[in-house]
């Protein structure tokens, strides 16, 4: 006896089209949902943009105390005392209130409370650089450092967090203004793709070809990373927080240290004086030499590389043409020499032009492998990813000195299978 898997009325013939129908829909469906997944990962108001970056004179956490005949004549006398306090903390000589008006900026409120004729207060004094070095001397300015990518990452209960979402230590370092440090940071607003090529995960990452194309994309030379754990020790009460700096791809630990709130209301103000201890932090291992360029991160940048690595790529390479040259005597044929990319000395004087690259990259070492070989091309002058799919495709902006057919030939001539698109390509092996 045999059971029928059909509807009555309907063979399997009727039946293949309405199952077709079915499995189209179920995979646009599909499609839509995976569209609508990775908009959610960069949707929302998740960055916050950088408040401060100018080189004025800024001092901060000037507390005051004052009184006045009214509520605003108490805050003219508070903002006054605070210019003096601030003045004296920078070194300055001996001026006079109207002379000190000449020279501020802005006057910072970081907290202040204001009542019929008291007026308490901490404030922060911002001096202008140009009008004010005239008293403070004219020493120069010691060198800053290479731009460095800026990872402020906070765990708070047991959660990680970059640019996933809105958080204290992220505005932390948006408000704190870099222009008098030794450090030349590169801080994101943690808007759009920010958090899908900068997050936690990445400060774990040891891959070589994935920093230099995450430092490409934002024109950084390396990383630094700023980690905090805050412990709450019950809901409005302490918080304790443990700082951490560490530096570069392999996550090499620059110092840490620990700081404490009384309360919710006091963590923005300590937040903001571990950013400024954690720039000392940095600044100290500067000067020491800690915060040296990574050689491995300027490989196919044109950039100069360590000794010891160029000696092992040249190894490489003579191996190579011995093989060539011997296979060559055993089969009768000239050998024949693959001429290697020198940057800034490509033939011709082609326009250097964006072109879009998709490639398949299944998993990491994929992904190394085709960024890597990419860079290599003849005539490929940079390289920066757009879209990282681990599973899927990803996208990269190759610059490249030549035409859209040149670019192809040399992907070509890199084992690579081409196919071109206006303006783009898609690579596979």
């Amino acid at each position: 006896m045999s059971i029928s898997h059909t509807l009555p009325g309907h063979d399997a013939a009727h039946m293949r089209p309405w199952l077709r129908s079915l499995g189209g829909a179920a995979l646009a469906l599909a499609l839509l949902g995976g569209a609508y997944a990775l908009v959610a990962q960069v949707a929302g108001e998740r960055g916050i943009a950088p408040t401060a970056a100018s080189t004025d004179i800024e001092v901060r956490g000037i507390t005051v105390d004052v009184q006045g005949k009214s509520a605003e004549d108490a805050r003219s006398n508070g903002w006054r005392e605070a210019q003096r306090k601030a003045w004296a903390k920078v070194g300055g000589p001996k001026l006079s209130d109207g002379q000190l008006d000449g020279l501020i900026s802005a006057i910072v409120i970081e907290r202040e409370r204001l009542g019929p004729r008291r007026y308490i207060a901490t404030l922060g004094v911002v001096f202008d650089r140009q009008r004010a070095s005239g008293y403070l001397g004219g020493a120069a300015q010691a060198s800053r450092s290479a731009p460095l990518l800026l990872i402020p990452a906070m765990e708070s209960g047991g959660a990680f967090i970059t640019f996933e979402q809105r958080n204290p230590w992220q505005r932390a370092w948006a408000e704190f203004n870099p222009g008098t440090s030794r450090i030349n940071y590169v801080r994101l607003s943690g808007a759009g793709g920010d958090s899908l090529l900068v997050n936690f995960g990445q400060a774990g990452r040891r891959s070589r070809a994935w920093w230099r194309s995450t430092l490409d994309q934002y024109g950084a030379t390396d990383a630094l990373m700023a980690f905090a754990r805050l412990d709450h020790q019950f809901p409005g009460g302490p918080i304790s927080g443990t700082f951490t700096a560490r530096y570069g791809p392999d996550s090499r630990p620059l110092g840490s240290f620990t700081l404490k709130a009384e309360g919710p209301d006091e963590l923005p103000e300590m937040l903001g004086r571990a950013v400024e201890q954690m720039d000392g932090v940095f600044a100290s291992a500067l000067a020491s030499g800690k915060l040296r360029p990574d050689p491995s991160l300027r490989l196919g940048t044109g950039g100069e590389v360590d000794p010891a690595i160029q000696r092992l790529i040249d190894i490489g390479r003579a191996i190579r043409a011995r093989d060539a040259a011997t296979t060559a005597n055993a089969s009768g044929t000239t050998p024949q020499t693959e001429t290697q990319p020198v940057t800034g000395a490509e033939p011709g004087d082609a326009a250097v032009r964006s072109i879009i690259v998709q490639f398949a990259t299944p998993d990491a070492a994929t992904f190394d492998g085709a960024i890597g070989t990419v860079r290599a091309a003849v005539g490929v002058r940079g390289v920066g990813v757009t879209s990282t799919a681990i599973g899927g495709t990803s996208v990269m902006n190759v610059s490249f000195a030549g035409s859209l057919d040149e670019l192809a030939a040399a992907l070509e001539a890199r084992g690579f299978t081409v196919r071109r698109g206006a303006n783009a390509l898609a690579i596979s092996r």
